[in-house]
């Protein structure tokens, strides 16, 4: 039988329970009876300051709290997982001691718990337990935490396919939260930097890219989503809270991890085909660039520039919507750092542009041999529409570079295109054939859109020999396209205060003062550019003029070329070879050596009309004004198809013959001369007819010879050094004057220019050899004259050498008797 301590034992057991640690009664007096009653806050108080106070006890009470939690899962009491996560919530943020590192482990064991359930409930429920967590920051950082089940649990969230419409947009916002709380969590610690390995961007990224894609689906379907920061339906909207995820995370990355951000981007545009149409591709890359740091805008450009050549054999609307991507980021680029690949992205762009057209040849060589007309003629028009993206681009990026930047573009494109007579040296697979018209075309089309607004303070910087001499060689060929798009390049050059729109179609201008022309005083470098490359401006022009299949718009531009000249580039000496060259225009008209049309010789008179009637108010002359509009009334009366506004009409009636002996209907350069003869002007010579420079430019015709590629000399006067009596003459003012004035010597100079390289192109080698071997003997007889006058022995206290009777004999010089320099004494 029991005794009486017996009983008192059961009695004591039974009233007060078993002997349990403290920290566990005080966990379960949070749970109340009812879940409904909630969290007890009293004992959660209890709770709270036990654990502040006795930190070591941290991890027992979260271990608890995690069997406690783990079992009412099990059982679905979801009222006390509530509870369980709240006090969690609580604990953590009121102990930072470095105890707190065993019961964060504790914590995220129990986030977990609740995502791996199938409850959409305890889905949000642990993903908000884990934003708090997030947004805490730790005094020490973590060296074995791991959050990969995190990111692949909140990825599979954000593709939730749940049959609620409602209960989906509630767990793909907490999946997009949980994302959002990974990044904040990982970014700023550096033991965390996994997060941006390929495994987890490749996660994270298309997450985001699907609800922002899903929320562009709704709106397009009429279906408009709350705009991101309006409020609360904005953050939880899926497609703004992920772009807002999106933005924080590419504002995050950094330099060496920005490839690995973008990469999965364009692996998801790839699968979801979404570069045609390309609106989604466009928004996304927008975002990436305004969101990242300017300094890493290159590392974007890069990527699309990659994945542009990996899609190199795509279609065409695929490629089309990659290259407007690529605008859409070098747009927003190009006016921040875009590092070393400016050159890189015109030369891939440049690449593709030949692609582009390579593949349309072969469909039209396909079309042409029978094959179905119709969808050929597709295919080529969206070609078409990937080369005026490639040009939209080149020229957009090249019209937001500085200045010296766009001079090297404009060099390395002009170096790209095919030039007869060149070394192909162009493109990588260009071969001069039948393609290269349409090369040309698009890369001259390129460089329009580069150089329009270039506006350089030297015409020598901005036109210089390498990209001025193959310019003007296909402003020589046989296609009035190509001379077209050379002159406007030529227009976008000159042309530094916007006048062309005044001075658009060629007409007879009434009063060129109404333009309200503007225009400065030519520079000194502008005057050494045209005293170098004047004549190769005159001369392109003088031949641009006669080609037979000139239209009215080639007349048109080449008035613009002249007037443009004139504003920007002509002083006195320029103005009278531009009064020549119209002279010389006018008199090649009228002899047709040539066999051109009626047209062509009519629209040259015309175009010598309106020029010289523009030059003539430009100068402000009256005499030389009233010359010319007494012609122009003459032939308003007698042959007005000799004027711009009759002879480019449509059906404008053309004369069997032009008449030299009709005098007063053309410009006489004796009357202009005589205009002009006054202060500024040399007008003698006018009376010296313009002959075109004969230079090796001229690759269509020819190919340069070896001689034409080394330098000549001019010949040298074979009479030697002038003698004493010579250079013993008396320098006198009309001497200095004679020395100066050259300009009756250039026309001299010139001609014995031309002959001198006659000479060595046409005579034989022997005869260049002897000629060139005597002249250097010559040169080596004066060296040697001169170092023996000037090189003498010092000096010297012992002696100098005296020759005399062919024997060195030493004189004795004392220290007394020498001469020094005044510096030497004292």
């Amino acid at each position: 039988p029991p005794t009486n301590l017996t009983l008192a034992l059961v009695t004591f057991c039974g009233c007060c329970g078993p002997l349990r640690p403290r920290y566990k009664r005080l966990v379960d007096n949070i749970f109340p009876e009812d879940p409904k009653d909630g969290l007890s806050k009293s004992d959660m108080e209890k709770l709270t300051f036990y654990a502040v106070s006795a930190p070591e006890k941290l991890d027992r009470i979260g271990a608890y709290l995690a069997e406690r939690l783990s079992r009412d899962v099990v059982r679905h009491r979801y009222g006390y997982v509530v509870i369980a996560m709240e006090a969690l919530d609580q604990l953590l943020m009121a102990c930072h001691s470095q105890s707190i590192k065993p019961f964060v482990e504790s914590f995220l064991h129990m986030v977990a718990k609740l995502l791996e359930s199938r409850e959409p409930d305890l889905q949000v429920l642990g993903t908000n337990s884990f934003v708090k967590f997030a947004n805490i920051e730790e005094d020490t950082p973590s060296y074995h935490r791991r959050y990969d089940f995190f990111v692949s649990q909140f990825s599979a969230m954000c593709h939730s396919t749940h049959e609620d419409v409602d209960t989906r947009k509630r767990i793909r916002v907490a999946g997009i939260k949980g994302l959002q709380g990974v990044v904040r969590k990982t970014v700023n610690d550096e033991l965390q930097a996994i997060i941006w390995e390929p495994q987890h961007m490749d996660k994270l990224i298309p997450s985001m890219l699907f609800n922002m894609q899903d929320s562009d689906d709704l709106d397009r379907a009429g279906h408009p989503s709350t705009p991101s920061g309006s409020g609360q339906d904005g953050e939880e909207n899926p497609g703004a809270l992920a772009e807002s995820c999106f933005r924080e995370l590419l504002g995050r990355a950094a330099y060496g991890n920005m490839n690995n951000a973008v990469r999965p981007v364009l692996v998801h545009l790839d699968n979801h085909h979404l570069w045609d149409p390309n609106e989604f591709a466009v928004s996304c890359f927008r975002i990436i660039m305004y969101s990242i740091q300017a300094q890493h805008s290159h590392h974007v450009i890069q990527q699309v520039l990659n994945h542009l050549d990996t899609h190199n054999r795509n279609t065409p609307r695929v490629r089309a919507g990659i290259v407007q991507v690529l605008l859409e980021t070098v747009a927003i680029a190009a006016k921040g750092s875009v590092g070393p690949t400016v050159l890189e992205v015109f030369n891939t762009l440049l690449k593709h542009l030949r692609m582009s057209v390579d593949f349309e040849l072969g469909e039209t060589s396909r079309r042409n041999s029978g094959s179905s007309v119709s969808s050929n003629r597709g295919k080529e028009s969206e070609e078409r529409i990937v080369q005026n993206a490639i040009i939209q681009t080149i020229g957009f990026f090249g019209g937001n570079l500085p200045d010296y930047q766009r001079a090297e573009v404009m060099m390395f494109i002009m170096g790209k295109v095919p030039v007869y007579g060149t070394p192909c040296h162009t493109l990588d697979t260009v071969k001069i054939g039948s393609g290269t018209k349409r090369i040309q075309t698009m890369l001259l089309s390129s460089l329009i859109m580069v150089t329009s607004g270039f506006k350089s303070k030297s015409m020598a910087a901005a036109l210089p020999p390498p990209f001025l001499d193959p310019l003007f060689s296909i402003s020589l060929m046989e296609d009035n396209e190509l001379r077209q798009l050379v002159l406007e390049i030529l227009h976008n050059i000159i042309d530094r205060h916007d006048n062309r729109a005044k001075l658009r179609g060629i007409r007879i201008i009434p009063n060129v003062a109404a333009l309200k022309i503007k225009r400065e005083k030519i520079s000194k470098q502008d005057v050494a550019f045209m005293k170098k490359h004047g004549q190769q401006l005159y001369r392109h022009i003088y031949l641009g003029c006669k080609e037979d299949d000139n239209s009215h718009k080639n007349f048109e531009l080449l008035f613009t070329t002249l007037a443009v000249l004139t504003i920007e580039l002509a002083n006195e000496e320029v103005v009278i070879d531009l009064i020549r060259l119209a002279v010389a225009l006018q008199d090649m008209a009228l002899a047709n050596e040539e066999n051109m049309s009626m047209f062509i010789r009519c629209g040259i008179m015309a175009l010598v009309a309106a020029y010289l009637n523009f030059l003539s108010q430009m100068i402000a002359n009256p005499p030389f004004c009233q010359h010319v509009s007494k012609v122009i009334e003459l032939r308003n009366m007698d042959a007005p198809y000799l004027l711009p506004e009759h002879i480019f009409r449509d059906k404008c009636p053309t004369p069997e013959s032009l008449d030299k002996d009709d005098r007063p209907l053309y410009f006489q350069t004796a009357d202009m001369a005589e205009c002009l003869a006054g202060p500024g002007y040399n007008a003698e010579r006018l009376s010296i007819p313009y002959v075109p420079q004969v230079t090796d430019e001229d690759r269509l015709t020819r190919r340069k010879s070896f001689v034409d590629t080394i330098s000549l000399q001019v010949d040298i006067v074979s009479n030697s050094l002038p003698d004493k009596s010579q250079l013993a003459e008396e320098i006198t003012f009309e001497t200095l004057k004679k020395a100066i004035d050259t300009t009756g010597l250039e026309e001299q100079e010139r001609e014995k220019r031309r002959q001198v390289m006659e000479k060595f192109q046409k005579a034989p080698f022997e005869e260049i050899a002897a000629h060139c071997e005597s002249k250097a003997n010559m040169l080596h007889d004066r060296l040697a004259q001169i170092f023996e006058l000037t090189i003498r022995p010092p000096p010297s206290p012992s002696g100098v050498v005296s020759i005399s009777a062919g024997h060195a004999q030493h004189q004795s010089v004392p220290v007394y008797e020498m001469k020094f320099p005044d510096l030497c004494v004292y």
